[in-house]
C-alpha cells in the first residue's frame, strides 16, 4: 500500500503542499495518497475572507484576520509563483500592490489549473494527532462539521499548514473593562469605514498596526494614535496621525500613556500579534517558537526535529510568502518521496536549527533579514525541481520597496516593479491609493 500524507490547512502553505506533489505527478513520478483537512468551507487560508468574527456557524473560531479593502502591503514581484507568473494568470502584467481580491484568484488559479481541489476535505478540521511508536504512523483524528462527524485515519506523515495568523495575542491594559467604545483585535478587524470621524487608538508597531491606521486614514476616520512598546515606526505620517509611548491605563475615553500624555479614544484597535497554536497537536508534536526567521526545533525550517515525520510549512517570520512556501513544500515532497535525506541523529538535526538561528542573530538590519530569507529559499530550491528565479532581484525589490515607504508612507503603493519571473515591468496602477476606496478584481484590473 502507498504511503498516504495529511496535510492540514488550505492556505497558501498547504496548497503550496498540493501543488509540489501534483508537479511531481504530472512529471511522471508515483507520489502518496494526499489528503488535505480544511477548516473553512474554501481554499486560500487567510485570503478567504469572511464577515465572521469570533465564532462561525459550527461554533468554531474564525480563522481569518483578512479585512475589507486590504491591498498588498509588500510588492507583488516578492511572492510570485515561479511556475504560475501573474502574466500567465491574468493575460497580462498587472500593478505592483494587488488587493486581497486580486491575489485570492491568482492563489486560487494555479490550484484550479492543478486539478487538486479534489484532495480537500473541506469544513474539517483537526481535532487530533498522535504518532504510534510501535506502528510509526499517525493517527489523525478530525470533524466534519456539515455531517457533525468525528473519524480518525492513518498516514505515514502529517504535514502542519495551518498558519500562525489567527489566533491574536490579546494583551490587557487597565480600564478596559470601562472603556467608553469599542476595544478588538486587529483579527476582529473587518471594515475601516467603521471609524470614519473616530478617533483611533492603535496599540503595537507591527504591519497590522501600520496598515490597518492607514486604512482608517483613508476611510476618514478622525485621528490616528498608535502607541509603542519599545520604539516608534517613525515614518512621516499624516498631520492628524501622532505616535506615543506605551498605554498605561485608559479612564472614560481618555488614554494615558508612559510620556504622561493624553489623547481621546473613541475605539481601541489591539494590533499586538498572534501566537502559534495548535490546539491539534500533543505536547511531544507541538511546535513552541517565537515569531522569528529561524522557527525553533525545525530541520531545514521544516522537519519537526523530534520526529522528522512531522513537518510545518511556513511558520517563519516572513518577508518571503508564497514563494518561500513554495520551496519549502517541494523539498517536504522529496523528503517524504525519499529524493532527499534527513540526518538521522536528532543531535545533527538540532545543529542545523542552532546554526539557523545564530546567522539570523548575526543579522544587523531588515537588509539582511531579507537576504537571510532569500538565501534560504536559494538554499531549498537548490536541491528540488521547483523552478529556480532570481532571489536576489526579489531581495532588491523588497529592497526598493523599503526605501519607498520610508520616503512616503501613504504612497509606496504607487511605485511599480519588475517581476523576477517574466522580466517585464508592472504598469503604474490607474489611481494613487489613497484614492482607490473601491478594492475588487474588477475595479483593479481596468486599464
Amino acid at each position: 500500500m502507498k504511503k498516504r500524507v495529511a496535510v492540514i490547512g488550505a492556505g497558501p502553505s498547504g496548497l503550496a503542499q498540493l501543488r509540489a506533489f501534483q508537479s511531481a505527478a504530472q512529471n511522471g513520478a508515483e507520489i502518496p495518497e494526499v489528503v488535505c483537512f480544511e477548516k473553512q468551507d474554501n481554499w486560500g487560508g487567510l485570503w478567504n475572507y469572511t464577515w465572521r468574527t469570533g465564532l462561525d456557524e459550527y461554533g468554531e473560531p474564525v480563522h481569518g484576520s483578512m479585512y475589507r479593502y486590504l491591498w498588498s502591503n509588500g510588492p507583488k514581484e516578492g511572492l510570485e509563483f515561479a511556475d504560475y507568473s501573474f502574466e500567465e494568470h491574468f493575460g497580462k502584467q498587472i500593478a505592483s500592490y494587488p488587493p486581497r481580491a486580486v491575489l485570492f484568484d491568482y492563489i486560487e488559479g494555479r490550484v484550479k489549473k492543478a486539478n487538486v481541489r479534489p484532495w480537500i476535505r473541506f469544513s474539517t478540521p483537526a481535532r487530533h494527532v498522535a504518532y504510534d511508536d510501535k506502528t510509526g504512523m499517525f493517527d489523525v483524528t478530525v470533524h466534519d462539521l456539515k455531517n457533525d462527524e468525528i473519524y480518525t485515519e492513518t498516514f505515514d506523515n502529517v504535514i502542519v499548514a495551518s498558519g500562525h495568523f489567527s489566533t491574536p495575542n490579546v494583551p490587557k491594559f487597565d480600564g478596559f473593562d470601562t472603556f467608553n467604545g469599542r476595544v478588538l483585535h486587529a483579527h476582529d478587524f473587518r471594515d475601516a469605514r467603521e471609524f470614519a470621524d473616530k478617533d483611533v487608538l492603535i496599540i503595537g508597531t507591527s504591519y497590522s498596526a501600520e496598515d490597518i491606521g492607514s486604512q482608517c486614514w483613508k476611510y476618514g476616520c478622525k485621528s490616528v494614535t498608535v502607541s509603542h512598546r519599545t520604539a516608534a515606526m517613525g515614518f512621516d505620517w499624516p498631520e492628524n496621525w501622532k505616535e506615543v509611548p506605551l498605554l498605561q491605563k485608559v479612564e472614560g475615553n481618555t488614554a494615558t500613556f508612559k510620556d504622561g500624555s493624553t489623547c481621546h479614544a473613541d475605539a481601541i484597535i489591539l494590533c499586538t500579534g498572534y501566537k502559534h497554536h495548535f490546539p491539534f497537536l500533543p505536547d511531544d508534536l507541538r511546535l513552541k517558537t517565537a515569531n522569528r526567521l529561524a522557527a525553533a526545533n525545525l530541520y531545514k525550517g521544516v522537519a519537526w526535529v523530534p520526529n522528522p515525520k512531522l513537518f510545518y510549512l511556513g511558520m517563519q517570520d516572513q518577508w518571503f510568502t508564497f514563494n518561500m512556501f513554495d520551496a519549502q513544500a517541494w523539498y517536504v515532497r522529496d523528503i517524504i518521496m525519499g529524493r532527499i535525506d534527513v540526518p538521522t541523529s536528532a543531535a545533527d538535526r538540532l545543529a542545523d536549527v542552532t546554526a539557523r538561528e545564530a546567522a539570523e542573530d548575526a543579522g544587523q538590519d531588515s537588509y539582511d533579514a531579507i537576504r537571510y530569507q532569500g538565501d534560504y529559499i536559494k538554499e531549498l530550491i537548490a536541491d528540488t525541481d521547483y523552478p529556480s528565479f532570481d532571489v536576489d532581484g526579489a531581495n532588491e525589490v523588497f529592497f526598493e520597496w523599503k526605501k519607498h515607504k520610508q520616503k512616503d508612507i501613504m504612497g509606496f503603493r504607487n511605485h511599480a516593479y519588475r517581476s523576477v519571473i517574466t522580466g517585464t515591468m508592472a504598469p503604474v496602477h490607474h489611481t494613487p491609493w489613497k484614492d482607490a476606496l473601491e478594492d475588487s478584481l474588477e475595479s483593479y484590473l481596468r486599464n
